[in-house]
């Protein structure tokens, strides 16, 4: 017997930073649910090629597409060509984020410090509150699923915009389940801890970054992105139907401790 609880056939999904680490693994989930997958970020190459590879391990529908979160006019302009083509979007991943430079605040330069939250946060806020008013208008619900950081929920030190901004987005989180209940889109986060992508991958081979794992992830080990997969997809279904403002940890029992 095929459970149907899983089954994300004919939904239209949008993943900002869904071409690598944790956002791409997430896009291979959803295409391999069934969804259509928009992945889009502001380097088009990279989206276009890995969406590419998406449709060839899947056979689904996968599309790369340029859009600067920070940009109100990038995103206007992605929304209204999927809109034309789709008729509107139906789940939503914000997955676009940078960790900033690993600083202490006093001295964080200010620019270093807005580059995190633009994008991390207010980027965030810009494409949520686009795909949201679309979401409403047509009537059928939708689901929003932020990608957040057990950084949003502990102090990582000399991290303060990134942990700023990641508590920012699990905040934003609730505000807008609240605000968007009645309109059947529920909005929810996802807290990851430490996870394996090939941006930290030379560090955690290292001695010091062993010592950082051994020290603070009870199950000994980093996460892998695909452990993310079966979580994202079903915040992006069906069920939980009465689950909003919820975050959720993967992080190996980091926070449990």
């Amino acid at each position: 017997m095929t459970l149907p609880y899983f089954d994300l056939s004919g939904r239209i999904a949008i993943v900002s930073g869904g071409a690598s680490g944790i956002g791409l693994a997430i896009s291979e989930a959803y295409a391999e649910a069934g969804a259509t997958v928009v992945i889009c970020s502001r380097r088009l190459e990279i989206c276009v090629d890995m969406a590419a590879s998406l449709t060839a391990r899947t056979g689904a529908e996968v599309v790369g597409m340029r859009c600067d979160v920070t940009a109100s006019d990038s995103i206007d302009k992605m929304l209204k060509e999927l809109v034309a083509k789709y008729g509107g979007i139906d789940v939503l991943v914000n997955c676009a984020g940078v960790a900033g430079s690993e600083k202490p605040a006093l001295k964080m330069e200010i620019d270093d410090w807005n580059s995190v939250i633009d994008i991390n946060l207010t980027g965030a806020f810009k494409l949520t509150k686009a795909v949201g008013a679309g979401m409403v208008k047509r009537g059928k619900g939708g689901r929003v699923v932020n990608v957040a950081s057990i950084g949003g929920a502990i102090g990582l030190p000399n991290m303060s915009a990134y942990c700023a901004s990641k508590g920012g987005l699990v905040q934003m989180t609730k505000v807008l389940a609240l605000e968007w209940a009645r309109h059947d889109i529920l909005v929810n986060a996802i807290l990851p801890g430490y996870f394996e992508t090939p941006m930290n991958t030379d560090f955690f081979t290292s001695d010091a970054g062993k010592k950082v794992i051994s020290a603070n992830v009870p199950m000994k080990r980093l996460g892998q992105c695909e452990e993310v997969k079966g979580l994202a997809i079903l915040l992006a279904s069906n069920y939980p139907s009465f689950m909003t403002g919820s975050e959720i940890f993967v992080d190996g029992g980091y926070t449990a401790k």
